[in-house]
């Protein structure tokens, strides 16, 4: 009977452990959502920036992004197996590529699964089978390899069977363009709809239509989260226009289903987009939009959610008496960024995202391999000037850096929490003093991290400032060279010149650091033959070899920048029209008449080209269809600008911090004349190679002395004067003795003066 009663009780448990799984509940009180779609290899910081300053607050929330739950659905062996059954009566209506793919459709369903788990580094062993051929089926996308074969034959297994699987999906997305939903792309839905959309008429109409394939995939994958975490505010984060539309349905979805939650609107695209809000159908689909930062913003929803009617808010539209107003009355002042804690990536499906290889842009390729923790070093922009730039906003306006102690120790915990120690840090442009300290402190913590981000390319990235970031991990920095003319550089109020980003673009080259040049054309008052010079300036870069990636975009006026608030300083006439839902992007005329989009294909073309390393003999004509001047630019004008005579001014306030180990020490006689005196060798090992150097026996112990007191492990702050002072102690002439051959060869070695 004993025996039966354990048994029965065991039984009972395991169906109560049934009953609670199936009935289980999160019960957190804020859902954090990011709607389809933004990046496949690593999530959208938003939320976990979001969460991770809730936690500090002791406020429960739980983060989801829809968009690789999504892409994981439809992309999987059931999701094309539902894709092509919905797609079979429609065979004769698709075009030549799409009948291929669906002729093929048991080829996809058979190799999705592995091709997925490949791309999210599960499956390794497939990339041999990959690039065998044979293996996946091909379609239209696979039409370029011939032309592309040169560019990526040279890339190791792994990447090159990353690109070929990035094409398999490629060529899946073009059939489910074709032929299920017009809007779809794997970065972006519906973008158009979001694109300064200054009326909100046309967003509505579709939000009226049935749901598209894709919506109701994202709406099932919504209605188990809200069931799963029965929050009473859902926070949906809308970085781009790309998201936008996805938003609205999600927020459609709850209204209708869960009347009983509150739903808000916050991030890049409310932020730029939406400061002019005025159309109130918009609160048919969200309660709240808030604006800027969004730390208080969210707090102050959560207790008017607690609290109702307690009527406290910090940058929010809402909703009263059939009008949007916008309230901001909370005397409460925003976070500092030491308050907001440290992002948090739980809840998200980090060992779900896919690394892809669209195309052989070294930068891009950042983008989308490999999954990045984002971190940011400062809010906002230390510079604040350039004139295309929205400098009137909070994101930009307010800066904020943070101190490099907080900043590391964020990076630590991040480890710990997700396993990657790989950074991106997505600063409007990072600080270069910040850098170095965060640089110092990485190394003084002895991290192995990888790490990149956006810069201006300004003086203080001397060649010792790049070998330092280079030591403490960083493999790319990205900046705008823009329009490539000192005039237009100028105007924009980029507080650069190309001669100086010339030879900071060589600085971070020589030490092993990728440089990617965002470049503009298109920027008012610009000729064609400023264009035509900025072009040859750029092919003069790439064939040096100071530039490795590059990105040509036509400018654009937005709202928020001083551009689009006093065009007529510009030279533009902008073209009005009333702002009832999105304001940014202005559509205008440049009084000079010039047809800049004409130029587009060419400077395109000649990149991609420079990037790979041929092509710098043709002519510059040879680029594009119609008549171009001649460059006015010296052929040797970069390369001009990179000759420089040895400067030997000494700056006392520099650091002088010592990469390198210790030496091994042989003591020697040397003679002369009849007289001897005592030397002594230093031997060093680096990671590549050994080389040493000779000194006087006293000068050798105290400069074996200083490289102790100067490693970044040890506190002491050891700058050039306070060195100067202790040598002239003991020695004569210490200029004569710093720029002596022994420490140049030191220099070149990790000796560095900061």
């Amino acid at each position: 009977m004993l025996k039966f009663l354990v048994v029965y009780n065991v039984y009972q448990n395991i169906q109560n452990i049934k009953y609670f799984c199936q009935n289980f509940q999160l019960l957190k009180n804020i859902l954090l959502i990011t709607p389809p779609f933004t990046q496949l290899n690593t999530p959208y910081p938003a939320t976990a920036y979001l969460k991770g300053f809730l936690n500090t607050k002791d406020i429960s929330s739980f983060q989801t992004d829809l968009g690789i739950e999504v892409i994981l659905e439809l992309f999987s062996k059931n999701g094309l197996e539902n894709l092509f059954q919905v797609t079979s009566f429609k065979f004769e209506e698709f075009g030549e590529n799409a009948q291929r793919i669906f002729s093929l459709q048991q080829d996809y369903i058979k190799t999705i699964d592995s091709v997925i788990a490949f791309l999210q580094g599960k499956n390794p062993t497939l990339a041999r089978q990959i690039c065998s051929g044979n293996f996946l089926p091909e379609a239209s996308r696979f039409d370029q390899l011939d032309d592309m074969e040169w560019a990526f034959g040279s890339m190791g297994m792994q990447d090159k069977a990353k690109h070929l699987a990035t094409l398999y999906l490629e060529d899946l997305s073009d059939f489910i363009v074709e032929c299920v939903d017009e809007n779809f792309g794997f970065s972006r839905y519906a973008e158009r709809l979001g694109r300064s959309a200054n009326s909100f008429d046309e967003m509505y109409s579709h939000l009226q239509n049935d749901l598209t394939y894709i919506d109701k995939i994202t709406l099932q994958i919504l209605e188990e989260k809200l069931k799963l975490v029965n929050p009473k505010l859902v926070c949906i984060s809308v970085p781009f226009p790309g998201n936008l539309y996805s938003a609205f349905r999600s927020a459609q979805f709850i209204k209708k289903h869960f009347p009983e939650i509150k739903v808000s609107m916050g991030g890049g695209f409310p932020n730029t987009e939406l400061r002019e809000l005025k159309d109130k159908r918009v609160f048919e689909f969200f309660d709240f939009i808030t604006l800027d930062d969004g730390e208080l913003p969210v707090e102050l929803l959560y207790y008017n959610v607690q609290i109702p009617n307690s009527n406290e808010f910090k940058r929010t539209f809402k909703l009263e008496n059939s009008k949007v107003i916008y309230i901001n009355n909370s005397s409460r002042h925003d976070y500092k960024q030491a308050e907001v804690g440290t992002p948090d990536y739980s809840d998200l499906l980090l060992d779900k995202y896919i690394s892809v290889i669209e195309i052989a842009n070294p930068m891009h390729s950042l983008w989308s391999d490999g999954r990045w923790n984002k971190l940011t070093m400062a809010h906002g922009c230390y510079w604040g000037k350039c004139t295309f730039c929205d400098i009137s906003l909070d994101y930009i306006k307010v800066y904020e850096p943070i101190a490099a102690k907080i900043l590391v120790d964020r990076m630590e915990e991040l480890i710990a929490q997700t396993g990657e120690n790989g950074f991106h840090f997505v600063d409007e442009a990072a600080p270069p003093a910040l850098m170095r300290e965060v640089a110092l402190e990485i190394l003084k913590r002895n991290l192995s991290v990888t790490w990149w981000t956006n810069i201006r390319f300004e003086k203080s990235f001397t060649a010792d400032l790049c070998v330092l970031l280079k030591a403490s991990g960083c493999i790319a920095v990205s900046g705008g060279l823009e329009v490539a003319s000192d005039r237009l550089l100028e105007l924009i109020k980029k507080g650069v010149t190309v001669e100086q980003v010339a030879k900071v673009t060589r600085n971070f080259t020589e030490s092993g650091i990728m440089v990617h040049a965002y470049l503009m054309y298109g920027y008012p008052t610009q000729t064609v033959q400023e264009t035509i010079d900025s072009f040859e300036m750029v092919r003069q870069m790439f064939e040096i070899g100071i530039i490795q990636s590059g990105f040509w975009h036509q400018f654009a006026m937005t709202a928020h920048s001083p551009v689009g608030m006093f065009p007529e300083e510009f030279g533009v006439v902008p073209e009005k029209s009333e702002i009832t839902f999105a304001n940014n992007d202005i559509q205008f005329k440049d009084k000079t008449g010039i047809n800049h989009d004409k130029f587009s294909f060419g400077l395109k073309k000649s990149l991609f080209n420079y990037m790979h390393g041929i092509c710098f003999d043709y002519d510059l004509q040879d680029w594009f269809d119609f008549k171009i001047p001649k460059t006015k630019v010296s052929p040797d004008f970069i390369e001009n600008c990179l000759l420089e005579e040895t400067s030997f001014a000494v700056k006392s306030s520099s650091k002088i911090v010592w990469l390198g180990g210790k030496p091994h020490v042989e003591s020697f006689t040397k003679s002369k004349k009849g007289i001897s005196w005592e030397m002594m060798k230093l031997t060093f090992h680096d990671k590549r190679q050994i080389f040493d150097i000779s000194l006087e026996k006293d000068k050798a112990l105290w400069m074996i002395e200083l490289l102790e007191n100067c490693v970044v492990q040890n506190d002491r702050k050891m700058t050039l004067g306070s060195i100067k002072e202790n040598f002239e102690q003991q020695f004569e002439d210490f200029e004569m003795f710093w720029f002596s051959k022994s420490i140049e060869i030191l220099k070149e070695n990790g000796l560095l003066s900061l």
